[in-house]
């Protein structure tokens, strides 16, 4: 393989921060900013390619359908009219190769790009890169950038290089992609994987601890054993046929923070309807139409760190089909919550 170390790097955008209540338990904190980036699971994420050559257009093509075909929960479908996207992807060789991170992307305008792949995509070092950027886009961070690492950088020569060419970073730039620690309670677990596909490629020099590194830090490339794991466990593959929620009738959820439980509708009359949880847990709820097979965002709410409970009012319509999902952040005192619509 030739030599990566010498390659452009990607460079996220910022994130938006979630204002929460100062007050709020340490755990249940921890938990919604872990949660806040992540999509529900079985979301289809709709993607535009901007104008760009066929070949790069088809490597993202591909790396989508390699972390779909692992296999996964969400789904993703291109389309041809950007107005249908949520996810916007462009091909300007002089913006480098960047993607804003997990549900980050709706609060981006329609007529902007959600994620810019600035090199060739068609060699191993382009593929690992649009895996990476896809992977921001499911709302995963930088690797390197895992406060248990245990990292410790030469920071004038991190900084040293990533000014200089090929990248040309600001100083707040490399330090918001490379030396910032990201917050760890917003960090699922506690290992840090040097092969993940969201790790950086170094060269020699810049880390000085762990010594083994010291030489630089090339990863295998593409996606590793532990980053298939994660996403397997965060967007597991879903059932073909899901449970029926009846009205007025409500369901028990049992789940653990992360987990999530999904439902079909099947109104029998054409009305408003009102959707919601009830409990003192934290979660996001979202409803989807199945139109033709495929769902279709229809409304979601999000309670996290509120003292209120998810609710979402919508006209269904009698003869179609609804899926409801309800992904818990923090289980609250009593661990349970419920679901009903009337």
């Amino acid at each position: 393989m030739a030599d990566t170390t010498t390659r452009p790097h990607c460079s996220v955008k910022p994130r938006t921060v979630r204002l929460l209540p100062s007050e709020l338990p340490a755990n249940r904190l921890e938990l919604i900013r872990v949660l806040a980036s992540k999509w529900v699971n079985g979301t289809v994420l709709h993607y535009f390619l901007t104008e760009g050559p066929e070949p790069q257009h088809q490597a993202v093509r591909d790396a989508f359908s390699e972390w779909k075909n692992l296999p996964i929960g969400l789904e993703f479908v291109e389309v041809t009219d950007r107005s249908e996207s949520e996810v916007r992807v462009g091909f300007d060789q002089a913006d480098g190769s960047w993607s804003y991170v997990g549900r980050d992307i709706l609060g981006i305008g329609t007529t902007e790009t959600t994620m810019n792949f600035g090199w060739d995509l068609t060699d191993d070092y382009g593929h690992t890169t649009a895996l990476h950027e896809i992977g921001h886009t499911l709302g995963l961070p930088h690797e390197h950038q895992n406060p248990f690492a245990g990292i410790v950088w030469d920071e004038e020569k991190v900084y040293g290089y990533f000014g200089g060419a090929p990248n040309n970073w600001s100083r707040d730039q490399t330090f918001q992609n490379v030396l910032r620690k990201i917050d760890a309670g917003e960090v699922e677990g506690s290992n840090w994987d040097p092969n993940s596909v969201m790790e950086y490629w170094f060269p020699a020099g810049l880390i000085v601890q762990p010594a083994q590194y010291h030489g630089g830090l090339i990863p295998a490339g593409g996606l590793s054993a532990t980053d298939k794991d994660w996403v397997k466990r965060f967007y597991p593959a879903l059932p073909n046929v899901l449970p029926k929620l009846e009205p007025f009738q409500t369901r028990t959820l049992s789940l653990k923070p992360g987990e999530q439980a999904d439902f079909r509708l099947e109104p029998s009359a054409s009305r408003t309807y009102q959707i919601g949880t009830f409990g003192t847990a934290d979660s996001v709820l979202v409803l989807f139409e199945d139109v033709n097979g495929e769902l279709r965002y229809v409304a979601g709410d999000d309670d996290s760190g509120q003292q209120r409970n998810t609710s979402i009012s919508a006209k269904l319509f009698q003869g179609r089909n609804y899926v409801v999902r309800v992904r818990i952040y923090w289980t609250g005192g009593s661990g349970q919550a419920a679901i009903m619509y009337w």
